[in-house]
């Protein structure tokens, strides 16, 4: 096995967090060999023993939050703060597929119908075995976890390997889930850079691989994972839009707009990068978000950039844009690494790079529409399709718009709320990946269906599956077809 080690570093200060080895293909295949070990263990204990270990976890997580937090801010730069809020969020969720699982997953009854009336049918879940996670470095707890714990839930050990640059995080989550579980490694981490993720892509013992960073690197993985039709969930970036109707709370659109664009720097795949607003409103909606934006400073609100070479993706947005559009507040000179300052930037052509391509920083795009529906089509002229936000005090044209945007999810009169509520899926369309995590849908992925049906008993003259069957087995049949089939509904 390799000795060699890679150091994480604080993105604010450049200081060394810690010290991880880089493990290869041989450290990555002891540790899934490990897990197919306690996947089988873990798979027997059935869901009452699942559901209370993984409540214990939860509670070990919970009495160690301070700790994490800490150790995110220092990996990621972010403030404590927002480093709590996210490990907030991925305890919600580690309860609620604790204790759903089974009642989403455990085998059921299903209906027949006619032509199966001596048939008895159920479906169940069961667990796949091993599962890979490769987790992202802008929410290392959050984000992984809404893999993770829904995985683990559904019977399944979990090998993670975490981003290079948040390697501490996932070790620490590791440890603290084999705390509550000492019994067997249910969930290891592995730690290194690109090829120790691709080793875990490519053993053929995992059955699924969830992976979350962007599209270039998602097509990577299924690349490696393909080698043995390895199934996948990919979640990619975003270029999410905002919608401010003519009715809407001015106030509320402006808050909610500034903190889902600027929090975590920007580094957010679900954050607002886009905003068009209703010609009627357009002016004091821009008054209102300028002047939140003057107060709001880098490195008090918001960490740095944690990823450097973010920075020169941000630099050319902010200078392309800059050539056509109007820059509202900051500018080009908003770039002072690690930090960038905030940027709002009205007029940009839908086809720049700003407006095209994900960002990832603390920059919006803001643009004037005649209504909502030339708002809708602008929001919809994206390869992306994760999220979006829409606010409007009429409640019947803002759930229409919600339901019209071509993403998965949508928010209303309120930012990135989704993520927060553990029974809805999370995922995108298009360049924004697909499958889904987090409630019911979460559970299933991470699970492989299982029918079957039994024969209660024979029907007379019915015998269609036999090579004795004959004619008049066959007229019955349709006949009964017929009778229940062969009539238009009107």
């Amino acid at each position: 096995m390799t000795t060699l080690t890679f150091d994480s570093l604080n993105p604010a200060t450049g200081a060394v967090v810690g010290s991880h080895p880089n493990q290869d293909a041989e450290a990555v295949g002891a540790a899934v060999a490990r897990a197919e070990t306690a996947a089988a263990w873990w798979g027997g204990l059935g869901h009452a023993g699942r559901r209370r270990r993984l409540l214990d976890a939860k509670a070990v997580v919970t009495r160690h939050l301070r700790e994490l937090a800490a150790l995110v801010h220092e990996e990621t730069g972010k403030p404590v703060g927002d480093a709590t809020l996210e490990i907030v969020l991925a305890i919600t969720h580690l309860d609620w597929a604790a204790r759903h699982a089974e009642k989403v997953l455990r085998r059921r009854r299903v209906a027949t119908g006619m032509i199966g009336v001596n048939l008895a049918a159920s479906l169940e879940y069961l667990p796949l075995g091993v599962v890979g996670v490769i987790g992202p470095w802008n929410y290392p707890v959050f984000t992984p976890m809404g893999s993770i714990a829904y995985a683990l839930a559904a019977g399944n050990a979990v090998v993670f390997k975490p981003s290079e640059l948040t390697p501490g995080v996932g070790v620490r989550m590791a440890e603290l889930v084999a705390e509550a579980v000492p019994e067997h490694p249910i969930f290891q981490t592995v730690t290194g850079l690109g090829e120790t993720g691709a080793a875990l892509a490519r053993d053929p013992r995992v059955k699924k691989v969830a992976f979350t960073g962007s599209t270039a690197t998602a097509k990577r993985v299924m690349a490696a994972c393909a080698e043995n039709l390895t199934p996948v969930v990919i979640e990619c970036g975003g270029k999410d839009a905002f919608i401010v109707d003519a009715d809407a709370d001015l106030e509320a659109a402006a808050d909610a707009c500034l903190w889902g664009a600027l929090s975590n720097a920007g580094q957010t795949c679900v954050g607002v990068e886009r905003v068009y607003v209703v010609d009627a409103v357009y002016e004091p909606f821009m008054r209102e978000l300028s002047q939140r934006a003057a107060s709001v400073r880098a490195g008090e609100h918001y960490g740095p950039i944690t990823m450097p070479g973010q920075l020169d993706v941000i630099r050319r947005h902010i200078d392309e844009a800059a050539k056509s559009g109007t820059v509202v507040t900051g500018g080009p000179d908003s770039v002072r690494a690690p930090f960038v300052d905030p940027v709002i930037m009205a007029d940009v052509p839908e086809d720049s790079p700003a407006v095209r391509e994900e960002t990832f920083g603390p920059t919006i795009t803001v643009r004037r529409t005649r209504d909502v529906h030339e708002a809708l089509e602008l929001a919809n002229a994206s390869a992306y399709g994760l999220a979006g936000t829409v606010f409007s005090r009429n409640k019947r044209r803002a759930m229409e718009l919600a339901r019209a945007m071509r993403t998965g999810m949508t928010a209303v009169n309120s930012v990135i709320s989704f993520a927060g509520v553990p029974a809805l899926p999370f995922g995108g369309v298009g360049d924004s990946g697909f499958g889904r995590i987090h409630g019911a849908d979460g559970l299933r992925e991470f699970a492989r269906p299982k029918a079957v049906s039994r024969q209660r008993f024979a029907l007379p003259g019915m015998n269609l599956t036999s090579f004795t069957r004959g004619e008049q087995e066959l007229e019955r049949l349709i006949r009964l077809v017929t009778f229940l089939h062969g009539r238009r509904k009107r």
